[in-house]
Formats: structure tokens, C-alpha cells, sequence
């Protein structure tokens, strides 16, 4: 059984992303959202052309790679040519705001509580 995505050619890989392994910045993470500012033109690389269009609206690195059923590192090296060439924006998920249910992990007692139900099951 195969999986998508896992057993690719190395060398389609390599031909994506002409022999890099490693995007241009650092800017994306799994889910950094990725919108697209203008629409696919002739002659771009046809995974260029599908984030293009899956990013109509804002969508998660990883739902990206997902679909494209490619590595997310080869995805992120993508990602960073279309954003280099002004073809997408990036809009990094909002942190908590001070005093926002989120901003703080739970108290370990909460913890301790899920953990002791989690063993129970």
C-alpha cells in the first residue's frame, strides 16, 4: 500500500524546487496562513498554479501540502517563491491577547484530572 505523497520521485521533488532544500525565509510554519494576490499566468509551474488557486482564500501551510499531496518542506520552498515574486501574502496566525482564555496553558491540577480520566478509559 502506498501513501500519497510519501513515495515520490526524488527527482520530481528536486525539479520542483530546482535543487533546493530549504525555503528562501523562514516565514512559514504549518499553519501560517497563505492568501493569493493575483491569478495564475501562462507558463507558471503547475504547482504554482494550484496554490494559487487553493488560496483564494487564507489557507494553512499544511492544508496546502495536504492537497498537493507533497511534502510540506517542498511546499514551504513553494510558498516562498510565490511570495518573493508577489504572488501571495502570508498572515501568520494571531497570538493571544493578555487575558484571553488562551494566552495561558492550564494549571497542571486540570491536567492531572484529564490525565487520571484519560487512564480510566
Amino acid at each position: 500500500m502506498t501513501r500519497p505523497g510519501r513515495d515520490d520521485d526524488p527527482d520530481r521533488l528536486y525539479t520542483l524546487t530546482g535543487g533546493r532544500s530549504k525555503p528562501d525565509s523562514d516565514t512559514f510554519d504549518l499553519v501560517t496562513l497563505v492568501v493569493s494576490e493575483c491569478a495564475p499566468t501562462p507558463g507558471m509551474q503547475s504547482e504554482h498554479v494550484a496554490i494559487l488557486d487553493l488560496c483564494r482564500a487564507p489557507t494553512a501551510v499544511v492544508e496546502i501540502a495536504a492537497q498537493l499531496r507533497i511534502p510540506v518542506g517542498i511546499t514551504t520552498i513553494l510558498l516562498s517563491d510565490l511570495l518573493h515574486a508577489g504572488k501571495i501574502t502570508v498572515r501568520p496566525p494571531l497570538a493571544a491577547a493578555p487575558g484571553s482564555p488562551w494566552h495561558s496553558l492550564p494549571d497542571t491540577t486540570t491536567l492531572e484530572k484529564v490525565l487520571v480520566g484519560l487512564r480510566k478509559l
